[in-house]
């Protein structure tokens, strides 16, 4: 796997937290992590899990692919990784992502946003997926949207599995459109 670009993390984190009018002591608090670790993670530095990275958007009430936009790389851990495709730029928004699940992984995820809805299209291989207790086994050509906004999960069993995963966000008047390079 490639090493993820936590140069361009951090400075899409530091922009979002300045512009919200945050200081560090304050995100860190709200997020849940130690304000030396949110100091590391806005200087490139560190391994942030996809969940921190998940919980610093949801306390910048972000989407996700705002923090690792531009760093075209896979970001994962125990054998998923979330590769980040596009960014819609209309309202709603719209972020689309390969998913790459190795055999025997589970991938937990906190709820997102209220209304928030997520599609999964298999590629390949064989998922479980949907919202936590209520999984849904998926195949290559299926697909399967739930509400994103409850905690779901995917977990694959023997084989390798491999997903576009689409991720809608409520329409909302104030929320903040994604990272371009004019925003450099």
């Amino acid at each position: 796997m490639e090493k993820p670009n936590f140069a361009t993390l951090g400075q899409n984190l530091q922009s979002l937290r300045l512009a919200q009018g945050l200081s560090l002591s304050q995100l860190a608090a709200n997020a849940g992590i130690a304000k030396s670790n949110l100091s590391r993670i806005e200087q490139g530095e560190g391994n942030p899990t996809i969940e921190t990275i998940w919980r610093l958007a949801m306390q910048l009430n972000v989407p996700f692919s705002d923090l690792i936009a531009r760093a075209d790389m896979a970001w994962g851990e125990n054998g998923v990784q979330v590769r980040l495709i596009d960014q819609g730029t209309d309202n709603p928004r719209v972020d689309v992502y390969w998913m790459y699940c190795a055999p025997h992984s589970v991938r937990e995820s906190e709820p997102h946003f209220a209304g928030t809805v997520e599609s999964v299209t298999m590629v390949s291989g064989e998922v479980n997926a949907g919202n936590t207790g209520e999984l849904q086994t998926l195949r290559a050509g299926d697909t399967y949207t739930f509400d994103a906004s409850r905690p779901h999960k995917y977990q694959t069993d023997e084989l390798w599995a491999t997903m576009m995963v689409v991720v809608t966000y409520p329409k909302n008047e104030r929320q903040p459109a994604p990272l371009t390079s004019d925003s450099e």
